[in-house]
Parts: structure tokens; C-alpha cells; sequence
């Protein structure tokens, strides 16, 4: 009976974890979509907004009411929302520049910098197939990037700084343990996001810095805009893969074996290789496909020995 029940929850575990993935590769796409017309802040702002709202209406009467914003962590909260910030704020600013399965691929050296922080910040031990992992994963990264070359670009950096940002939120849930649930962080990620994008928007929003050459900087300056009508449907959406996403992949490993939800983060890479393809004619070239195979080898080894490790 217990084997059956430890399924089940692992089934609906990977369930989840699509729900998640495919929820956030949509929010890819229409965020890259939208980059052309509307400043980061201001898109970020409205799917905050949306997606709050979406949390308060749709999650929060089903899991507990509003006893979910009760926290003795708020401290906590900020900070690990501040990280979230950043790190989506790099990789939407990357979007803007970069191929879209290009960008997805750079994300994916979080796990190895996630086991990095957990040497250094949570005294866990790491062996050398780790540490092997991790290496694989780096040559990736400079394959994919390929500095000194006419291909290299400096945006290049900015999923490279959004996986830091995501390696330092994972280290900040751990730290914060098994007390605070799902919708609860959900919450407070939700109203960093809309304070932060206000702020920045009330500063930069009027576009006195709006003269730029770079693509990611045009996007980060843009002077704040009326939406019209017809994205509103696009804006909806962001906000629902934002509020959703956030919602299934926190259950997803909550519900079950982390070694078997990791993996399914990974469908993120074809998703984004086949909406590149579909809504903005791009494939990477035989090196980019390297790069990504070295970083999804090494992602995926990785969460294996971690699995094996844990086992033992």
C-alpha cells in the first residue's frame, strides 16, 4: 500500500512539474514577444499585478485562506523574493538579445551552481563525479559563448547572472525549511515583484534613459507605455504562467522525489528549441547544440549522483 501511495505522489509529482515547465516556456515566448514594445519593469509590473490577483482568486480560497500570509519569516521572504527578481529580470533582459533556446540553455548551469553554494554556504559534502558534472557543464558555457570570438556576446552573461540569482534562492528555501508553504512564497514573490518593478518604474520609467544601442538596455530604459488592447490576452497569460508556474513546480517537489522532478525541468530546452523555431525563425547553430548537450549532460549527471548519493 505504501509503495503504492509513494507512486502515486511521485506521478502526480511529475504532473506537476510539466504543468510548471510548460507554464514557464509559454512566459518565455510571450516575454520575448513583448520585449519589442514595452519596458521590463512595466511587463513585470502587470504580471505581478495580474498574477496576485490570479493567486488571491483562484489558489488562496483552496489552500487555507489568508492565514497563508502569516510568516515569522518576512525578513526571509524579501530577501529570497529579491533574488527571484534579479535572477528573472537578468534572464528576461537576455531574452531580449539572445536566441530564445540559447538564453533556456544558459539557465541551466543553476544546478551546478546550486551544488557550488551548497559547498560553500551549507558545509554538504561534494564528490569528484559532482564536481565532474560541474566541469562538463562550464566547457558548455564557454562553447556556448564562445568569448574572444566574433560570435561572443555580452549578453551573453545576463542567464549566466540570472542562474547565480536562482542558485541563491534555492540556498535560501533550504535555509528556510519546511515552515513556510507554497502559497505562501508564492505570495510574497509575487509583491517583491510588483514593489520592485514600481520602484524601478517610478525612477526610469519616463525613458530619460531610453537612448541606448543594446537591445537589453532599450528594454530595461524603454519609456513605460499604454498597453494596447489587443496584448492584453499576452499579459494575461505571463500573469498566469507566473502565478501557476510558480504554484505546480513548488508542489511538484513537495509531492515528490527531487531526483525525479529535476529532470522534467529539463523539457524546458526542447520547448524552447521548438518556439525559437516556430514564432521567431531561430535554430542554433552545430556549436550552440554543442553547448547545450555539455550543460544538459552535466545538469542531468549530476541530479543522477545526487540521486545516488541521497540513496546511500
Amino acid at each position: 500500500m505504501s509503495t503504492f501511495i509513494s507512486s502515486k505522489s511521485n506521478l502526480l509529482g511529475l504532473g506537476a512539474a510539466f504543468i510548471a515547465v510548460t507554464l514557464f516556456s509559454v512566459n518565455d515566448v510571450v516575454v520575448k514577444f513583448l520585449s519589442g514594445g514595452y519596458a521590463l519593469h512595466q511587463m513585470i509590473l502587470i504580471r505581478s499585478g495580474l498574477g496576485f490577483v490570479m493567486v488571491m482568486a483562484l489558489i488562496l480560497p483552496f489552500t487555507g485562506g489568508l492565514k497563508n500570509f502569516r510568516t515569522k519569516h518576512l525578513g526571509k521572504h524579501i530577501i529570497r523574493g529579491m533574488f527571484v527578481v534579479f535572477a528573472k529580470m537578468m534572464f528576461f533582459l537576455g531574452l531580449a538579445a539572445l536566441p530564445l533556446a540559447e538564453t533556456v540553455a544558459l539557465l541551466f548551469i543553476s544546478p551546478l551552481v546550486i551544488t557550488v553554494f551548497s559547498v560553500l554556504f551549507l558545509g554538504e559534502h561534494v564528490g569528484r563525479h559532482r564536481w565532474a558534472a560541474i566541469l562538463i557543464g562550464l566547457v558548455g558555457v564557454v562553447v556556448m559563448i564562445r568569448p574572444g570570438t566574433d560570435a561572443f556576446q555580452v549578453a551573453s552573461f545576463l542567464p549566466l547572472a540570472a542562474a547565480f540569482g536562482y542558485a541563491a534562492l534555492h540556498i535560501m528555501t533550504r535555509k528556510m525549511g519546511g515552515t513556510e508553504s507554497a502559497v505562501t512564497m508564492t505570495i510574497y514573490i509575487q509583491m517583491t515583484f510588483f514593489v520592485v518593478c514600481l520602484l524601478i518604474g517610478l525612477a526610469v520609467g519616463d525613458g530619460k534613459f531610453a537612448a541606448q544601442d543594446d537591445p537589453s538596455l532599450v528594454f530595461l530604459f524603454r519609456p513605460w507605455d499604454w498597453p494596447v488592447a489587443s496584448d492584453a490576452p499576452l499579459f494575461a497569460a505571463i500573469a498566469l504562467a507566473s502565478a501557476f508556474g510558480g504554484f505546480f513546480i513548488s508542489a511538484a517537489y513537495r509531492d515528490s522525489e527531487a531526483a525525479l522532478v529535476a529532470p522534467v525541468e529539463y523539457i524546458a530546452l526542447p520547448f524552447s528549441l521548438l518556439w525559437g523555431y516556430l514564432f521567431f525563425d531561430e535554430w542554433p547553430d552545430a556549436v550552440a547544440l554543442l553547448g547545450m548537450g555539455l550543460i544538459l549532460g552535466g545538469g542531468l549527471y549530476l541530479i543522477w549522483r545526487e540521486a545516488l548519493a541521497n540513496r546511500s
